[in-house]
């Protein structure tokens, strides 16, 4: 072994824990860039312009050919410091709006990315492909089962080049992983392991409702989600732990691990779903999503159990994620830093021996965020979706499938899918959680 798996794994936590993208500096961006025809150029807007939409633009602008030319965003702050920050980056500053609506009627922009929370993803998708825009859209694909079918509806209606920002898939680790797995030396694989321990995730303070912060049109953050008082734990980064706005771990972490562990078993809906869990380390925090949920999903041949904790980094392998492909002769784990064999053992003549070939642990290599979003500009320039390593039937895989182990763990019992129908067998009220509720006039998009 050039690598003990001790080291491994200890070199893997540490780097799971530590920033997984790489940027050139925005002061080098400006200096660095090569001359493009304006013809050649892939014309950008963005709609929700902090966290992953602004890194997904950062990403974008290290191609010489994209240049971000509008950015919209509820909130004024946010606005200002990104169109500085672009202005650093390329030498122009973009056009600012406050409703994405107004932007998407700007005919020079040639794609979207859609960084808003998720209970905003299936409007700001859906009026930007009727608008005749590429999207890049961030994960999970919608707040509903109901909102991910309207949007591969609308996707098919319209003909464009749409990535969801599942970037593992853009991993060269990831495919070798996968390229092994389904290579059969693993042996029947029975179980298949998936799991997001948080240590970082502390508990989210009670605070009262309050003012919206000056330069907020909070109304328009809302959107469709319920009528509710500005609490600052709804907004921003936090709004992932209010079932308003996302599902929690299981849709935030759950739809990039759930989404190579059922690509790399070929498999797509399961046959049931049981889940259990709850608020059981912080009952009393403000969040709303369980800090503690285990799932388990019945697939053709195999079970896999998802896993998350807040709080705390005791995961399995101890790794804080990743996926472990349990097979007869040996176990893959799989997660952000690398992967590692582990093989199972049997006694010959006396001799314990592995009953497959061990091989290095292998590590993780170049920024797979530069690479997802380099595969979506290709795709455009070629305009062939084909290339695209997540398409948007690919996040919707993931999206769905996190949505039935939420819709599991509400209901408090086991739900069994019928994938010819598209919904839950005999259960009402399993069904009744599929679909989107839209409030504040706002209308839910026509499938």
């Amino acid at each position: 072994m050039q690598t003990s798996r001790r080291d491994f794994i200890r070199s893997a936590s540490v780097a799971t824990g530590a920033s997984l993208f790489s940027f050139t500096p925005l002061e080098l961006l400006a200096s660095q860039r090569k001359r493009v025809s304006a013809n050649d150029k892939l014309q950008l807007g963005v709609i929700g312009c902090k966290g992953m939409g602004w890194s997904d633009l950062r990403s974008h602008l290290q191609m010489s050919e994209v240049e971000c030319v509008a950015l919209a965003d509820v909130d004024q702050s946010v606005l200002d410091q990104r169109a500085a920050d672009v202005q650093t980056a390329r030498g122009n500053r973009p056009q600012l709006y406050k409703d994405y609506r107004k932007m998407l009627e700007n005919k020079d922009i040639d794609a979207v990315i859609v960084g808003t929370p998720d209970h905003w993803h299936c409007l700001a998708l859906t009026d930007s492909l009727a608008a005749g825009k590429h999207v890049y859209c961030e994960k999970p694909l919608a707040n509903s089962i109901e909102e991910c079918n309207i949007m591969l509806a609308a996707a098919k209606r319209a003909g464009k080049i749409i990535q969801i920002g599942q970037w593992q898939r853009s991993g060269s680790h990831y495919e070798k992983a996968i390229e092994y797995v389904r290579s059969g030396k693993l042996g029947n694989i029975r179980l298949v392991k998936v799991w997001a321990y948080q240590g970082w995730m502390e508990p989210v303070p009670v605070k009262p409702d309050s003012a919206p912060p000056v330069g907020v049109d909070y109304d328009m953050w809302l959107g469709p989600a319920k009528k509710r008082p500005f609490n600052p734990n709804r907004f921003h980064f936090n709004f992932r732990w209010f079932w308003d706005y996302a599902g929690g771990l299981m849709t935030d972490w759950g739809v990039h691990e759930i989404d190579i562990a059922l690509y790399a078993m070929n498999a797509k809906a399961p046959k049931s779903v049981m889940a259990s869990g709850g608020k059981l380390a912080y009952p009393d925090d403000a969040s709303e999503t369980p800090d503690t949920l285990q799932t388990v999903y019945e697939y053709e041949g195999f079970n896999m159990l998802w896993e998350h904790a807040t709080g705390i980094d005791g995961g399995n392998y101890g790794l804080t994620e990743g996926i472990a492909f349990i097979g007869n002769n040996g176990t893959l784990v799989l997660h952000r830093g690398g992967w590692s064999l582990h093989p199972e053992t049997q006694t010959k003549n006396g001799i314990k021996v592995y009953k497959i070939e061990d091989i290095p642990d292998q590590a993780r290599n170049g920024d797979y965020l530069n690479e997802h979003t380099k595969n979506f500009v290709q795709a455009i320039k070629d305009n062939n979706p084909k290339l695209l390593k997540c398409g948007i039937e690919t996040g919707s895989v993931a999206a769905i499938n996190a949505h039935m182990g939420n819709i599991a763990y509400k209901t408090g019992r086991k739900v069994y899918w019928d994938a010819t129908t598209g919904a839950f067998k005999n259960d009402a009220e399993a069904n009744a959680l599929i679909k989107a509720h839209y409030n504040n006039g706002w209308q839910l998009p026509k499938a």
